[in-house]
């Protein structure tokens, strides 16, 4: 990323501060926030890693990183709505980045406002994109594909949802179909997002009934075995540092407010401001080195991915190790600043008591915190 990327030019602060305005009460009333989606879709932003040439901004995963920090500043819910959206523009363009275009039609259509969501994890499906419990079915050259999808971000607004199925047809060769549906024939939405936290996202179960991808939207058929395919990978790593992205936002706030109310604040017994408290601010200096480390690493990440650096069978892991130490951080860095700003974080008012829950979802995303200690063992032990 060069010294020359100014984040206010697609994530302006006037623009930044409206959302922060709305989150309260997206979150309170547990609704989707299409004021902001309309906003940030006026702004371009769903677009940011498409190319220039084909409309967009043109940004590196680096850069979009930065942005997504930024707007979970902000509202988390918002950010982890739209990061699902992202997801897909940036496998787009580590694929293109390599030499395929299959989700050209991806770039184009976000450039022209679509809205592409994330239907790929299943109930007790813990292969995630390595299997699948739903039925791809061959159909006029396409695939219906016919299961349950869960936390569907986006679910209320999507114009094309990414979806995989396991086609069974040939029992001696099962593939694993990559598609997307344009449109809704064949898919029902549950309203049953009444969650702790991130309620703004509305990543509700989404079930299929031979919802049909044509032909020209299967992406990929990959067979169950054998290395990973760049499409595999591409949505791994896109997942996971957009996601880790998110919850350093959080992380930056929670130092924010923190910071802002021990500077506000003075001790009855001592008489001196809480900001010169030794403890004080051995614990808020805590929290910056942790917030550090996280950012450090993940702009390392994001450039790798760009360049692109070629970091074989170690990306898995380093990959799923950076989005559990995110969200781990993160949850630290809420706590340490709900003590250091004491009872009054405690009220539903207060924003900070809002980032205690939000911060919450970062253990139910892929890859878990199980599986990310398993990929990280794997390669060491086996």
């Amino acid at each position: 990323m060069t010294d020359a990327f100014d984040p206010s030019a697609h994530l302006p602060d006037d623009l930044l501060e409206r959302i922060r305005s709305r989150a309260a009460d997206v979150d309170r009333d547990n609704v989707f926030p299409d004021a902001d989606l309309d906003e940030l879709r006026a702004a371009a932003y769903l677009s940011i890693l498409v190319p220039a040439e084909l409309g967009g901004a043109g940004l590196s995963l680096e850069q979009a990183s930065v942005l997504q920090q930024r707007l979970a500043t902000a509202a988390p819910a918002t950010a982890l709505a739209v990061n699902m959206h992202l997801v897909w523009t940036a496998v787009a363009k580590i694929l293109r980045d390599r030499g395929d275009d299959a989700l050209e039609f991806v770039q184009r259509g976000s450039a022209d406002g679509q809205v592409y969501a994330f239907g790929i994890s299943e109930p007790d499906n813990d292969l995630v994109l390595f299997g699948s419990t739903t039925d791809a079915v061959p159909a006029g050259g396409g695939y219906a594909f016919t299961g349950t999808k869960i936390f569907t971000s986006l679910a209320p607004v999507w114009t094309s949802l990414g979806v995989h199925g396991l086609d069974s047809s040939d029992p001696d060769s099962p593939r694993l179909v990559f598609a997307f549906l344009e449109g809704r024939d064949g898919v029902v939405t549950r309203d049953d997002w009444d969650t702790v936290g991130m309620r703004g996202s509305q990543s509700r179960t989404t079930e299929l009934h031979a919802a049909t991808a044509p032909a020209e939207r299967v992406v990929r058929t990959l067979p169950l075995e054998g290395a990973p395919d760049v499409l595999q990978f591409g949505i791994f790593a896109a997942f996971e540092l957009l996601l880790a992205s998110v919850y350093a936002g959080i992380a930056r706030r929670a130092i924010e407010l923190a910071a802002a109310a021990v500077s506000a604040r003075t001790s009855l017994k001592t008489g001196v401001p809480r900001r010169e408290d030794p403890l004080v601010r051995a614990r808020i200096g805590g929290m910056v080195i942790d917030y550090d480390g996280i950012t450090l690493e993940l702009a390392a990440l994001t450039r790798d991915l760009d360049e692109p650096v070629d970091h074989g069978p170690r990306w898995f892991g380093l990959l799923s190790g950076m989005k559990h130490r995110a969200v781990t951080v993160a949850a630290r860095i809420v706590d340490e600043a709900l003590v250091a700003t004491g009872g009054s974080s405690f009220r539903n008012a207060s924003e900070l008591s809002r980032l205690s829950r939000d911060v919450r979802a970062g253990v139910f995303h892929p890859s878990s915190p199980d599986s990310a200690r398993q990929t990280a063992a794997a390669a060491w032990l086996d």
